[in-house]
Parts: C-alpha cells; structure tokens; sequence
C-alpha cells in the first residue's frame, strides 16, 4: 500500500503489493456497481426511517427528545427568515424564541448547508419533511461518500468498498445520531475533505486543490463543525501514522502541499470569516459550554447499540448519555474482526494507520478517567492533556469514538479486497472465511427501523389563531416556558408561521456572569417558579415580593398573554399564576389565558 502522486491504492493480489494510480476515466466513469451500491445506501436510510416517512404529518422520533422539535425550527425559522428577506444578522440570529434576548443561530446547530438550499422544501412542505430529509439523504450520502473514495483510491474489488461505505453510513453512532442530529449524519464531505488534503501532497494543481478543499471545509462548517473538528483530528492521527512508514515522502508530501493548504484556508476564511465571528463574539454568543465527564465506559465498545438487530433497550443502560448519544456500540465481533485484521495486514502502512487512529481515537473517547463497568478506575487518560484546550473544551469526548468508524470501515475493505483477491488465486477457503466472519460481525449491528410516535396536536387557541386576539406586539409565555425538557410550544409557533415570539426556548445561549453556554434561556425567578411548581406538584406560597418579582418578569418578556396549555400538574399551575397575576384565567380554545398587556 503506497501514496503515490497524491493517489492512494491497493494491492491487486495477496502475495504482490503494487501502487496503481487510477486513471482520470477511472475517477469519473459511473459502473453498474456504482449504481446498485448508491440504490442500496439510500434503501437502507429510508428503510431506518421509513417510519418517519409514513407518518411526516403527526409523527416525531419517539428517541429524539425534544431535539427533533429544536431542529425543525431551525429549518423553519431559516425558511421564514429567507422567504421575507431579511437582513444577514436576523438569519444569524432570531428573536422569536428566547425573546427579547434571541438566540445566535451561528453558535447553534442551525445547519445553514441543509437549511438554506432546502428552504423551499420547508415553505412547500413543512420542516419536517426537511428534518427528515436531511436525515436520510445524510445516511445515504455519507455512505455513498465514503464509497465513492474507496472504491477509487484505496481498494479495486466494488464490493470492498461497499463494506467500507456501509460501515461509515450506517455505524452504530450514525443510526444513534439519526434520532435527532442531523449535523451528526450528514458527513457526506468528510472523505472528499481527506482526499484533497492528500492531493495537495502531489504538489499539482495546487491552486484548483486548494480552493476546492476550501470550499469543501467552508460547507462543511455550515453543517457541522463539531463533526468536522472531530474527524480532523483522526485524519491527522492517520496522517502521522501514515508517513511513519515513510517520513521523508511524508515530509516532502507536507511541503509540496503547504501552499495549497494556505490557498484553501484563505477561501475558507473569506467564506466564513463573517459567520464565524458572529458566533463567537456576535449577540448571545458564548464562549464555551460544560457537559461534565461524558467518557465512554470500555464496556460500550463491545456491546451492542439499542436501534439494532442484537441489540435492545436494555443494551446501552447506562452506557450512554441518552439514546442520540450511543458513540461506540461497535460489539465485541466487529472489534475483533477489525483487530484480527489488523494483525492480518500489519505489512500495509495503511492498515497500521488505520489501526493507529481506531486505537487512539477510541482512547480519546474515554474521557479523563478510565471506567470499566461503571466502575472508575482512577486512572488519568490522555484525554484529561486537551480536555481544556479552547472549541476542544466543548466537545463531547464520547464522540471521539466516532472517529473510529471509518478507520474501522478501512480495515474491513483492505481485508475484503484481500479476501476476494485470494478467491481470485485459487484460495477460495479465505474467500469464504473471510465472508463468514464479515457476516457475523455486521449482521448483529444491522439497523432496525428508528420508532415513531404520535405527536400531539396543537391546542386549538394557536391552531385556529385564537392568539391574534391576545397578542399585539409582544410575546406570548406559556406556562411552564418552553425549556429543554419540554419544547412543544416552539412546534406551535411553527405551525402558526412565527407569527408571534416566545419567551424561553430550547437552543443553547449565554448564562451566568462569565457568558458560559447553556441549554435553554438564563431563567429567570418566575421561570424557575413555574418550573419547579410543575415539578413537585405543589403550589408554592406566593407573597407580594413573588408577584413584583413576576411582574418585572413579564415586562422583560414584553409579555402580552400567558397560556397554560394542557398538561402535567395543570392545576397546581393554574394556582399559582392566579395567584401571580392576581386574575383569574379564563379558558379559551383549550387553554387557560391571561391577558397582560394592561399590566406590561
């Protein structure tokens, strides 16, 4: 396994290692298999979501939490923002939830790269069909991706390459994601990314490399750069491990490249210059945000995820921060598949590199301190070196393992080359080896359909616009405040076409004196009263000092009328805000409603 003018390629045979540059036809020409790989990547994603798509009307991802209803504002607003021609900043930014303050869509994951080309989809249809769309066509391009760039440049066998592929589009933590992080799934430039950085190492057409690789960072950025910080990291590590092999190319390929990475960084700048700054250092932007030890636990790699064929609800209990967050989830086939391939090919540098990246990669992941079994060990990880590190700081560690995938999917489609390559030669044995343990390693990781349930519908005081008659110029406060727990009424302010803004709000956004992120808006008394009182149950003693301390509350939120929608504790609710305001509510269209201009 050589790098030879920028191109990587494989060994034609088991016993001959070979360096074949494809040729410019080879890159481009469509094959039959081609096809039939592409048709079965997006078969499988609707397949995982057809769930969704059956039921695109009413249905929500039963996993997503209330992520599903964040990111199909983001679509919306985005689309609203777009359709009435509104000025950068306010499609950066919006004031429609978390209002007056609003929140900096560039320091969220707004995905502008979906969000933007698909504003038609969400004005004709609906935000989502977009969310589900976004999903689907990430699965499957991710998938044909990766494909694409290993059937090309790392093995000749199509069939290799669609292991690879299927590996990196439909890995446990990409069907996790799918739930409800789009930014998560859709890493369709990943690979395409990697190529340009090692075609800048030819050292031709440095400038054509260069401003595609920027153009391919810029995107990638407006659609995730969490994702894109992650997998930078791991094609470094493979990099390194790579040039191991040999340091001189290595470091003649660096220097003949260094030009062209200037190139792409200027093009990336000057696309994202703005954007960038805008969320750092633009309104409600933050400077970092603290999740606590998220590390995986050892005993994650090897068992199997909840949304598939061997696994169950009871397969990641503990295991993982929630359902969308199921990072490795490898079983314990599949890691000694890959190991024993490893071994296997241990002659080829690019199977070292890709061991290499699995193993460290999977450290990283680990977090600060190693825990087995639920157990910690005490025992200080590497991790705990970068942990502080500025944008790493805020980084979910267990994500790391996600960088293990496609150094996984190398490994499979290096053996699976070889494997065929011997059936070729008469071997016929290590064909069929080979398939059986592929076979028994996938087969438990094979994805299962994502579960959907039955939203429910709107109250009729916002379906049927009965908040016109309530509504001037302020805002609308629902009681409790649309918090990360509970969303909803961000789902009803869609449906009305932002027709009023909310208090509150699930997005993440500044808190406290020194402007740490958090999710959800920085509570305020009142909003932390009502919270709590839906919490236990019990209606809290209101004295003259609560009922200013909410009055000044809903002077800030420019609050024109409070609704108590149906649900948990209703009645201990309805108490307290009585209570409150001093007024009884009276119930409209569904709802319990208070009229407050006159006190705001």
């Amino acid at each position: 396994m050589q790098l030879s003018d920028g191109n990587i390629s494989s060994a034609p045979t088991p016993t001959a290692q070979t360096t074949v540059a494809p040729t410019r036809s080879r890159r481009i020409r469509i094959a039959p298999a081609d096809f039939v790989a592409t048709v079965s990547f997006l078969a499988l994603a609707v397949f995982v979501l057809g769930r969704q798509w059956k039921h695109l009307g009413d249905g929500y991802l039963v996993r997503s939490g209330q992520d599903q209803t964040m990111w199909e504002w983001f679509f919306a607003v985005t689309a609203h923002s777009l359709v009435n021609l509104e000025s950068p900043g306010k499609i950066l930014s919006s004031t429609l939830q978390n209002y007056p303050l609003g929140v900096n869509l560039m320091a969220n994951t707004a995905m502008f790269g979906v969000s933007i080309p698909l504003a038609p989809v969400t004005l004709l249809f609906g935000p989502t069909v977009t969310f589900t769309l976004a999903l689907t066509l990430g699965l499957a391009g991710t998938a044909t991706a990766w494909y694409w760039v290993l059937s090309r440049y790392v093995v000749q066998s199509r069939f290799a390459a669609a292991v690879g592929g299927v590996v990196c589009g439909f890995a446990p933590a990409m069907i996790s994601h799918t739930n409800g992080h789009p930014n998560f799934v859709a890493l369709f430039l990943l690979p395409f990314i990697a190529l340009l950085v090692i075609r800048l190492g030819s050292g031709e057409r440095l400038i054509r490399n260069g401003v595609m690789l920027g153009l391919a960072v810029a995107y990638q950025i407006f659609l995730g750069e969490e994702p894109l910080l992650i997998y930078a990291i791991a094609f470094t590590i493979f990099g390194i491990a790579y040039g191991a092999s040999h340091p001189g190319k290595a470091v003649a390929a660096v220097r003949r490249g260094f030009k062209g990475l200037c190139v792409a960084g200027a093009v990336t700048l000057a696309i994202v210059a703005i954007p960038l700054w805008w969320q750092f250092l633009g309104p409600q932007s933050y400077h970092s945000i603290e999740h606590g030890p998220v590390g995986n636990d050892v005993n994650a790699f090897t068992r199997f995820p909840t949304q598939s064929l061997a696994g169950g609800p009871g397969s990641a209990a503990g295991l993982s921060m929630n359902a969308t967050e199921e990072n490795a989830f490898f079983g314990w086939p599949l890691l000694l598949l890959a190991a024993m391939t490893a071994v296997w090919l241990w002659r080829l540098p690019m199977a070292r590199a890709a061991a290499a990246t699995a193993v460290v990669m999977g450290v990283l992941s680990m977090g600060v301190e190693l825990t087995v079994a639920h157990t910690e060990t005490g025992i200080t990880l590497p991790w705990s070196w970068f942990a502080k590190l500025p944008l790493l700081e805020s980084v979910l560690e267990s994500r790391f393992a996600m960088g293990c995938i496609p150094a996984i999917a190398i490994l499979l489609a290096l053996g699976t080359d070889r494997a065929i390559a011997a059936g070729r030669t008469g071997q016929r044995s290590t064909t069929l080896l080979w398939l059986g343990w592929l076979a028994v390693a996938l087969l438990p990781l094979a994805p299962a359909p994502l579960d959907v349930a039955k939203r429910a519908p709107a109250p009729a005081f916002f379906a049927d616009g009965t908040w016109r008659s309530y509504v001037s110029d302020g805002s609308v406060v629902t009681v409790p405040l649309p918090r990360p727990e509970d969303a909803k009424a961000l789902q009803w302010q869609v449906g009305q076409r932002f027709g009023y803004p909310i208090a509150g709000g699930y997005f993440v956004g500044p808190a406290g004196p020194e402007d740490k992120g958090k999710y959800g808006p920085d509570d305020r008394p009142t909003a932390l009263l009502l919270g709590k009182t839906q919490s236990t149950g019990q209606a809290p003693v209101i004295d003259d000092t609560t009922r200013a301390t909410a009055l000044e509350d809903l002077r800030f939120w420019n609050a024109d009328v409070v609704v108590l929608p149906p649900g948990k504790n209703q009645q201990a609710l309805l108490t307290t805000v009585n209570r409150l305001l001093g007024v009884d509510g009276r119930w409209v269209d569904g709802v319990w409603a208070w009229d407050v201009r006159n006190l705001t």
